[in-house]
């Protein structure tokens, strides 16, 4: 089959792969229909995740057509829709219980990889570096599914594939974001990011109840679509000269009820902070450039809720003190994709909200090296690109 591999950093290809398999009783093959790039992709094809092998399938975001079902598989049947979450459940575990699914204690091999770093193992992810499983990943013909049962996601017959695709990853995780805040009418929530994360979290804190959202970016075109799209009021953080202020003059000097990190370790700055980062960064003396971050801790009211959605790995002055004397609230997690899809496809179905809109671009899955390019580039006002095998 056809697949995009990562090949080095800054370096996609479409090659020839071999056709998965039933490995498991418990697997299923996708067709796959429709997938998605992803921000948190750009981290290793930057360069900035080890542990990727050259060669690696890569894509988390997807939907497919059930091709092949394990002998142990009772809830999907071949020709079934179904879109998964990108995080792999086994649906056992003491974490997949209580639907904290991305820290599955059973799906991901490679559990050694992590374990001198986090301590403990994640669950694995399709198509994210060897730390995180090495599975194959999603930008591919096809994809094999483990814990079928658990993951696959049947997708109602009225739904478009584009409403449901980003049911796999983006809007569950903007979703968690905003459910992280623990929403009371009146909130006011502040979001750093408005793309396809950035954006669901903002609708999704309106649909718990936010009186007022504030998307924060610097891209023209995602900032309309913040207001067109979400309803919310927006920042361009390159024309004023503090976010911060401009967030306590919006809240009559009190701050933000929540603020939401959408960003992560990629976060653009201005100023000698974020000239700072992207030195060490460069370097490799650390990870991240925090920028997002440190000001989403900044501008948080005191006792308010900080829900961290970005990737990051080591920062540099990171201002714990500023935390713990606000008494703020922290909340961060990898997706738990599986405790929010039902509820996500019924939104839609219900006609409550429709994440359609994030699919800019549509590739071939051959033209997908372009489709990141423009991703990446942010060109044409790529929100995110979508390849069709």
């Amino acid at each position: 089959m056809r697949a995009l591999c990562w090949e080095g950093v800054n370096d996609l290809r479409v090659e020839t792969v071999p056709d998965p398999e039933i490995v498991n009783p418990r697997d299923v093959v996708l067709r796959v229909t429709m997938s998605t790039t992803c921000g948190s992709d750009l981290h290793f094809i930057d360069g900035y995740l080890p542990t990727m092998r050259e060669g690696d399938v890569i894509g988390h975001e997807f939907m497919g057509e059930v091709a092949a079902v394990g002998r142990k598989v009772d809830s999907v049947e071949v020709g079934d829709r179904v879109v998964v979450p990108s995080f792999v459940g086994c649906g056992s575990c003491h974490y997949c219980q209580t639907d904290q699914w991305s820290l599955c204690d059973n799906s991901n091999p490679n559990a050694e990889l992590q374990e001198p770093v986090l301590g403990y193992p994640t669950a694995g992810i399709y198509g994210y570096t060897h730390a995180f499983g090495g599975y194959a990943g999603a930008h591919a013909e096809y994809v094999r599914v483990p814990y079928a049962d658990s993951d696959c996601f049947a997708v109602p017959d009225e739904l478009s594939d584009e409403q449901a695709l980003f049911a796999s990853d983006a809007w569950p995780t903007g979703y968690m974001g905003a459910d992280f805040c623990d929403i009371e009418p009146g909130d006011t929530v502040a979001v750093w990011g408005c793309g396809g994360v950035g954006l669901m979290a903002q609708q999704s804190a309106f649909l718990m109840g936010a009186e007022r959202v504030i998307g924060i970016d610097r891209f023209p075109e995602r900032l309309k679509m913040a207001e067109r799209e979400a309803g919310s009021e927006t920042i361009d953080y390159t024309e004023v000269e503090s976010v911060v202020e401009v967030l306590k003059a919006k809240t009559g000097g009190r701050g933000p009820d929540a603020c939401i990190d959408a960003v992560g370790m990629e976060a653009h700055g201005t100023g000698l902070t974020h000239a700072y980062d992207r030195v060490k960064q460069s370097m490799k003396l650390h990870t991240d450039r925090g920028a997002a971050l440190r000001q989403a801790i900044r501008a948080c009211r005191k006792g308010g809720t900080l829900s961290i959605l970005g990737v990051y790995g080591v920062m540099d002055k990171f201002p714990l003190g500023i935390v713990m004397n606000k008494g703020l609230t922290v909340r961060t997690a990898q997706q738990h994709g599986q405790r929010y899809v039902p509820q996500l496809l019924e939104h839609v179905a219900e006609g409550e909200m429709d994440p359609s809109y994030l699919a800019t671009h549509e590739f071939s899955l051959e033209e997908s090296p372009r489709g990141y390019e423009m991703f990446k580039e942010k060109e044409d006002d790529c929100v995110r690109a979508v390849f069709t095998p």
